[in-house]
């Protein structure tokens, strides 16, 4: 069977030729060498720093902010709870205490059992509080992911000068976050089984079973206060690892697309496709664009717009001289 793949291309379509996009006017350079540059359109060199600086100020502060309102949730919850107390049925404690337990079980969606609305209400109040408690919390577990995240990325751009480091540190984050948060997992599990078999005096099978069903509790003072801490680090860790479950699988696609990619045969309409100006003749830089176009790293709107901005430069139609 004669093989056809050579006149096979990854991408759909007619060759791509770059349109010639309005120019806003040329822009000469004049430089000596043995002077500093005065370009006009040059930015200081702290500018880039200083526009990081400032999303990771705002970033923080809507952190602050999301934390801020769920302080006041879990405030006016306790309060709430605290006085319909009466319409509470189940194993108590402390009146504050189990207010505060009752709060945080209602807003994660726990539902362990042990406290259970008996009234109108009560059973009101706890879907309302349902409701409001999911998007506060996912609002804060989402600022508090981006809050990390601008944080490394800072890191990450501040050690830009060990290029082999930051190429393996960007490769590998993915899978480096999933194994992180899937050993947080592990130890949080670990440490709501341990605490209700040995604190809870439960057996080891409704330990398990308390922790991955929640019909059974925490009924003693000392395990409220540990569930409430529990309970909370439980959701955003659980949250966490199905975020970094769906990026590190996602992760290993492109890693197989790239490969594949990068190792296959590059075909005769490959070629025609990677002729960008439409001059038959495909250059190094036309090459190395169109592959970089198939691995998903550049879109044609963005060659476009580089184009655009050579144009501009390039005031003498030739290349640009520095």
């Amino acid at each position: 069977m004669a093989d056809n793949s050579i006149q096979e291309a990854l991408l759909d379509g007619t060759p791509t030729v770059l349109p010639r996009m309005p120019s806003e006017g040329p822009i000469w350079f004049r430089r000596c060498r043995s002077t500093l540059s005065t370009d006009p359109h040059q930015k200081p060199t702290g500018h880039s720093s200083l526009l990081q600086a400032k999303g990771l100020f705002k970033g923080r502060q809507n952190f602050r902010l999301v934390g801020l309102i769920l302080f006041v949730y879990l405030l006016v919850g306790v309060i709430i709870f605290y006085l319909v107390m009466d319409q509470i049925s189940g194993t108590r404690t402390d009146r504050v205490l189990d207010s505060l337990y009752l709060v945080i079980v209602t807003m994660t969606a726990a539902g362990c059992g042990d406290l259970v609305p008996n009234s109108d209400t009560t059973k009101l109040l706890a879907c309302a509080f349902v409701f409001t408690g999911f998007g506060i919390v996912g609002t804060f577990i989402s600022n508090l992911a981006d809050y990390l995240v601008e944080k490394q990325e800072v890191f990450f751009k501040a050690s830009q000068s060990d290029a082999t480091m930051l190429r393996l540190t960007d490769t590998s984050r993915a899978k480096y976050n999933f194994y992180t948060v899937s050993l947080l997992l592990v130890m949080d599990v670990v440490a709501g089984v341990v605490f209700l078999w040995k604190v809870e005096k439960l057996s080891l099978v409704d330990s398990f079973y308390c922790v991955f069903y929640g019909e059974k509790s925490f009924p003693s003072k000392l395990g409220r206060v540990f569930a409430v801490f529990w309970i909370i680090a439980s959701a955003i860790i659980m949250s966490q690892f199905f975020k970094y479950l769906g990026d590190f699988y996602i992760e290993r696609r492109q890693k197989k697309l790239a490969k594949w990619v990068l190792t296959r045969r590059t075909t005769t309409m490959d070629l025609e496709r990677a002729d960008l100006d439409g001059d038959r003749q495909v250059g190094r830089a036309e090459f190395v664009l169109y592959k970089l176009k198939e691995l998903g790293k550049i879109n044609q709107e963005e060659v476009s717009f580089f184009i655009n901005e050579f144009e501009k430069l390039n005031v003498d139609q030739s290349r640009i001289s520095v």
